[in-house]
């Protein structure tokens, strides 16, 4: 089996940088306007209206039927079989930490450049890492990993090439995980309808309701690993309020939709602005944009001097993400600096 041009690493990564981190910002721009506008995520930023809590949420343990609830609204929001199919988490993160550690070492290809803690994960782990260029290359690994869509450039592939790539997966014993944290805002078809043996789906609540805080998210899988995952996470997984919450937020189809179309209109919206500034936008989904400058670092620190935090990429000095403001003087304000 040819592995030329495979990068192996079974090491413990240096530490990745992420959005939403304003402390290092606030130190090296401490004269920067405040309150900090930060666009460093791609946290949809009109958040869930969150519903009223029962205050006994917060002072006992959940129970299996609530946990059963939110189940059943996840499987019907995202296209799972059923609810026996879905794995809740507190966040996808401590999904993306959990997988690895439920399979022997073996060898794993991520399909890159993307979300940086998934190779970390997997590497932690004592697996061999290879990120791959290619969605072809995946196949000579038994591990492999997708986002789709990606982050941070928005890539996509159809359903029938992924649907194919999970079964090829399946058919020899190895294991797809395709993360679909994006997703929900997006018009793309989802693998959570096929989930069978040899494919995982991981789904983020935070991102798309705008409730990174409450920390929530799911993996979509066929019973039998829905139930190892589970059991890793233990029991009592989900915090009651979150499991309240993330309930009502999954069944409200309608304020979904109305998010997409929305959050499409500000990403069509930020497109414009950063054409205007003489950036070349790259990709993105409805809730981040990323494109290159010509000045990027510049212009990086033009923003922070105005109090206002995007994504910079050290490997990609041109490139910058931005999350979507909030409202109107948001906008404003990220306007005057790219002008």
């Amino acid at each position: 089996m040819d592995h030329s041009g495979w990068k192996f690493s079974a090491r413990e990564p240096a530490a990745i940088a992420h959005g939403g981190d304003l402390g290092g910002l606030r130190q090296a721009f401490p004269d920067a306007p405040k309150p900090w506008l930060d666009l460093s995520t791609g946290i949809n930023p009109v958040p869930y209206p969150v519903p009223p809590v029962e205050a006994s949420a917060w002072t006992r343990l959940p129970e299996a039927a609530e946990v059963q609830a939110l189940r059943a609204a996840a499987a019907s929001a995202y296209g799972a079989p059923d609810a026996a199919h879905i794995v809740p988490a507190p966040g996808t993160q401590i999904l993306i930490e959990t997988l690895p550690r439920l399979l022997a070492p073996t060898r794993v290809a991520v399909l890159g450049p993307t979300y940086a803690e998934h190779a970390a994960a997997w590497a932690r782990a004592g697996h061999a890492v290879a990120e791959v260029q290619g969605i072809d290359a995946l196949g000579d690994a038994r591990v492999a990993v997708i986002v789709d869509p990606n982050n941070p450039d928005g890539r996509t592939f159809p359903l029938a090439e992924r649907r194919a790539l999970a079964e090829s997966f399946s058919a020899r014993g190895g294991l797809l995980v395709a993360d679909e944290a994006f997703a929900d805002l997006e018009p793309v078809a989802s693998l959570c309808p096929q989930v069978g043996p040899g494919l995982v789906v991981l789904r983020s609540f935070g991102k798309t309701y705008g409730l990174a805080g409450l920390r929530l998210g799911f993996a979509v899988a066929e019973p039998g690993i829905a139930a190892r995952i589970a059991e890793a996470l233990g029991p009592w997984a989900v915090s009651g309020p979150a499991l309240a919450i993330g309930t009502a937020a999954l069944s409200d189809a309608a304020w979904r939709a109305e998010a997409a179309r929305a959050r499409a209109a500000d990403a069509a919206r930020l497109d414009r602005m950063i054409a205007r500034a003489g950036g070349q936008v790259v990709g993105g989904t409805r809730l981040f944009r990323t494109a290159d400058f010509s000045d990027g670092p510049n212009l990086y620190r033009r923003l922070a001097v105005a109090g206002i935090a995007v994504r910079r990429f050290a490997e990609r000095p041109e490139r910058l993400r931005f999350g979507l403001p909030p409202d109107k003087a948001a906008w404003c304000r990220l306007s005057r600096v790219l002008k």
